[in-house]
């Protein structure tokens, strides 16, 4: 029986986080995609609390233009607020989804906000 898509991003989750972890010093940046909206987190898995949030629902962050666009305004608004908490060095989660369209826009709007992967 073939597996559906949810089912094969859950399992692709599970081997990736398997093998990253955030801290403190080092958080996830955890993304979800919906298909209307993005959401980003900075994770410290060590204490189970997430440091610093974005999203495409935040009052904050340019939600005109194309989804892409507005994925890579999300990407520079976390980075703003990481800089902000004085986080610089992060590692990347994309969350079982594929690294193309919508979340490599993030992660290239968060790399030129100044956050290093």
């Amino acid at each position: 029986m073939a597996l559906t898509k949810v089912e094969k991003r859950n399992r692709i989750k599970r081997r990736v986080r398997g093998k990253i972890s955030g801290s403190a010093t080092l958080p996830r940046l955890s993304v979800f995609k919906s298909n209307k909206e993005i959401y980003a987190q900075l994770v410290d898995d060590k204490e189970g609390k997430t440091l610093v949030s974005a999203s495409s629902r935040d009052k904050g962050v340019d939600a005109k233009g194309t989804k892409t666009e507005v994925s890579t305004a999300v990407g520079k608004a976390i980075a703003e607020k990481a800089k902000a908490a004085g986080i610089e060095n992060i590692v990347f989660d994309r969350n079982g989804f594929v690294y193309h369209g919508r979340v490599k826009a993030l992660a290239d709007g968060a790399r030129e906000a100044g956050l290093k992967f």
